[in-house]
């Protein structure tokens, strides 16, 4: 019997431990804002995103998250509002895969409100491969094109961009508990990133003679498709013209529902391990154990 009580003192302490960790799910949907797409926030050619993680609760309010998330974005100026953006007629698609580890703060202890708002930040590191498809419905990835002079030699000044870069996620949502081990929310989380490049699109138009002889016809096609349409023009702009928007760095962001589910039984609802007793007395341990 000694040994039992023992080994149930031992392992109490991994049992708190067990308390304090949630594996968590995200799902929703995943958008940027950029040169094909201007406002911060919508739903306009939004795509599906999904994601798995763990969380540990340091205490009531502080958690550290981390976790993979995967989603997709486009751009499409056949979409735009704007005459001479629709007739510049460039498109991009691109998968995202990001891995974060970010603090969450909660207004409220969810063992003891059904709800609370919260807010994280964090760092990420995320990959991304803008592509298209031409006229014949083939799939280009447009980096190692060069759209821009990137890499080329008459351009040493123009570096290709990394296609595995940093990113500093944040954001904010509510989170309901549904029983002591289940918890539902919804958050926003937007990703400032340090490259204007997600849709491969960004600065000027580079000599269409140079970009030609080092990265061939087909680099030419989807740096200018504006021919391509009845009302386009046909003719390749001049070394210099202006294609994107240089001034301000692409962002990505994610938004839908998250679900936790907390290893082991923890507090919530009638209160924590130690604080409920047979007899309905309180012993006198600490509450708010995980």
């Amino acid at each position: 019997m000694r040994k039992i009580i023992v080994l149930l003192v031992a392992l109490l302490p991994l049992t708190v431990m067990s308390q304090r960790w949630h594996i968590t799910g995200f799902g929703g949907i995943s958008n940027y804002q950029g040169d094909f797409q201007e406002k911060r926030l919508t739903t306009n050619q939004s795509h599906g995103a999904f994601g798995l993680g763990v969380q540990y609760d340091v205490n009531g309010h502080v958690s550290i998250r981390s976790g993979l998330v995967y989603g997709r974005i486009s751009g499409d100026d056949k979409l735009n509002k704007q005459e001479d953006l629709r007739l510049r007629n460039l498109s991009f698609n691109s998968r995202l895969l990001e891995g974060n580890l970010m603090a969450e703060f909660r207004l409220f202890d969810l063992d003891e409100k059904r709800f609370t708002p919260f807010v994280f930040a964090g760092l990420g590191v995320f990959g991304f491969d803008p592509y298209t498809y031409d006229t014949l419905g083939q799939k280009h990835y447009l980096q190692p094109l060069s759209t821009e002079g990137q890499g080329l030699s008459a351009y040493p000044d123009l570096k290709p961009y990394k296609r595995v870069q940093l990113t500093l996620p944040f954001g904010a949502g509510l989170r309901f508990r549904v029983n002591e081990q289940v918890t539902l929310g919804y958050e926003i989380g937007l990703r400032k990133t340090f490259t204007d490049y997600l849709d491969d699109l960004s600065k000027r138009y580079v000599d269409q003679a140079v970009l030609l002889a080092e990265r061939g016809p087909k680099a030419v096609e989807l740096a200018y498709r504006s021919g391509e349409l009845k009302d386009g023009n046909p003719v390749y702009p001049v070394e210099g013209t202006v294609r994107g928007g240089e001034d301000v760095k692409d962002w990505y962001y994610f938004q839908g529902i998250t679900i936790g589910f907390r290893l082991g039984t923890g507090s919530g609802g009638g209160g924590s391990l130690f604080n409920r007793s047979k007899g309905g007395k309180q012993l006198d341990c600490p509450r708010n154990v995980y």
